[in-house]
Order: structure tokens, then sequence, then C-alpha cells
């Protein structure tokens, strides 16, 4: 199994402080990814987090794919419950035609701040089922055909998204619960881990497959994702360093509610880390560096992805 998901392996580095600089900077990290051998670059998503933070995960894609010729792209989640689903397939399907067959769509509920999505006029208790419905009629406007729909949270009349990609948009479901994971059996092209061991990634495709054969589904080309933050330096103490106070800002939690999942060390620690979640099924690791610059985190990423790529092959 190891040597067919290492055909399809796709690793890269997700820069989330990058939506906050300037054109300059962008080109910069694309340029720094390309050379360092790396797949693809990942866009985290947040409308209004906390104290207001956030940056569109879509229009960051869109920035990576028209500088870069060859990287691929991913959102790493954006947050489809907040949005409506016709404009998100407008969105998807202008990117596609910029870039076919380079953009992996995943998504997820949010929730850690339930503030975000009231103020975007969202009930949290209700996000989950508006997940469903949203993914359900994105995929079907990615078909190009007019699309009827009455459901709880959208009414549609003969709505309709041309042209439709000329290769389809995975479509990657992120969350942790059962209910996300069965989810993406149901209506996904793969699911999006994060804060997980190997064990239960494991455990949480399996599950994944199970939901998908009980919705008598025909089984996607799976493509299943990982973020996982890390910290990276010279030693473990100098990596911690870096990490511990990224998380606790970004997050209003501790590092060491995250730590067991967000390892620090060098990037050949961290490679042996990440290998078994490779054995247990995933196919696209988003590295979501913290080191001692920009530099430093993009080098770190393409050397972890060598020293993956020569373990499992």
């Amino acid at each position: 199994m190891i040597l067919a998901v290492a055909d399809g392996l796709s690793i890269g580095y997700l820069p989330y402080r990058l939506p906050s600089a300037g054109a300059a900077e962008w080109r910069r990290v694309v340029r720094l990814a390309e050379d360092a051998g790396l797949d693809h670059l990942a866009m985290g998503d947040h409308v209004s987090f906390y104290v207001g933070a956030g940056s569109d995960g879509l229009l960051g894609v869109s920035n990576v794919l028209t500088l870069s010729e060859r990287l691929g792209a991913n959102t790493g989640v954006y947050l489809l419950p907040l949005r409506h689903p016709v404009l998100v397939a407008r969105q998807l399907a202008d990117i596609a035609q910029l870039a076919p067959g380079r953009l992996t769509f995943g998504v997820g509920i949010g929730g850690e701040d339930p503030h975000e999505l009231e103020v975007c006029g969202v009930d949290p208790t209700t996000r989950g089922r508006r997940m469903d419905e949203c993914l359900r009629i994105v995929r079907e406007l990615l078909g190009g055909e007019p699309v009827d729909h009455a459901g709880e949270f959208f009414h549609l009349d003969e709505a309709r998204i041309v042209p439709q990609p000329a290769e389809p948009i995975p479509i990657v479901v992120g969350g942790r619960s059962d209910a996300a994971i069965a989810r993406a059996g149901r209506l996904g092209d793969g699911w999006f881990g994060i804060w997980v061991s190997a064990a239960r990634y494991g455990q949480a495709i399996a599950q994944m497959h199970e939901a998908a054969a009980a919705a008598r589904r025909q089984a996607p080309a799976w493509r299943n994702a990982l973020n996982v933050w890390c910290g990276v330096g010279r030693d473990a103490d100098e990596a911690r360093r870096h990490v511990a106070p990224a998380m606790q800002a970004f997050y209003q939690i501790p590092y060491e509610r995250f730590e067991r999942w967000s390892p620090a060390g060098t990037p050949k620690y961290l490679a042996e880390l990440l290998v078994p979640y490779v054995e247990a099924g995933c196919s696209t690791f988003n590295l979501i560096l913290n080191g001692a610059d920009v530099v430093a985190e993009v080098e770190a990423a393409g050397e972890i992805r060598e020293l993956m790529l020569d373990a499992v092959a």
C-alpha cells in the first residue's frame, strides 16, 4: 500500500503568515518553494478569527497558481459553510480555467471561534447540515448543467456555472469528528486530518471507506491530506521556541494542548514522524512550519520532502 500512495505523494508548505504580506513577498515565497522542489503551497482560510484576523483561501491559491506554472495548491481548509455555494462554485470554475488540474479544494466547517460563524450570519449549531448542502450544490454546479435545489438553507432554480472545469477538482473534507469523517465518505474525494496520530489517521480512512460503501457510492480516487504544525530548528529546544508562541498566538490556547500532534525538531526527525501517515493512507501533506525565517522554513520543507520520498520508495 505504501508504494501505491507514494506514487501520488504531494508535500508542500502552508505559509500561514504570507496573506498579510505584499506582492513581492508572495513572489519570493513561490520562487523559494519552486527552488526547494516542493509539490504545492497551501492556504488557510478564515473570515474573522478571534481578533478579526483572516484571509480568503481561494484568493490565496489563485495567487499561488498565477505566480507559478508548476506548483499545485490546496485550501487547508476553506470554511465552506460561511459562504454561498453558487459563489464558491463560480470561484472554483474560474481557478480551474487559470490552472487546470492544479487545485485541490479542502473544506471544513470551522468552529474553533463560534463568533466567526455568527458574524457571517451562520448559526454555529447548523454548520454540519449546511456543509452537507453546500457540498452537494458545489459538486453539482461544477458539472456544468442547470441545478434545481430546494433545501434547508438554499433554494436554487436552474442555477448554472460554465464553463465546467476541464479536469475535476478534488474536494477533500476536513474535521476530526466521526461525523466529519463520514461526510468525507459520503460527499468528498478524501479526508483532511489535523492533530491526529498516524494510527488514528488510518482508522479514520477506514471509517471513510465504510461510509462511502454504506452510501452505495462509487468510490473516487481517494486523495487524503494532513495539516501538521511543526517547529523546525537545529534541535528540539530551538524548534519548540519557534512553534510554541506561534500556535498560542494563533489559537489563543497553550501550545501544550497541541504538542502531542505538533512536533518540534530537525527536518530528519519530522520526516521520520510523518512517514507512518503515508502508510496510513495520507498522500498530501501541508507542513505548517515555524522556523528562524521563511527561507529556513521552505528549505526545511524541501529537505523533509526528500527524506520522506526516500523512506517510502
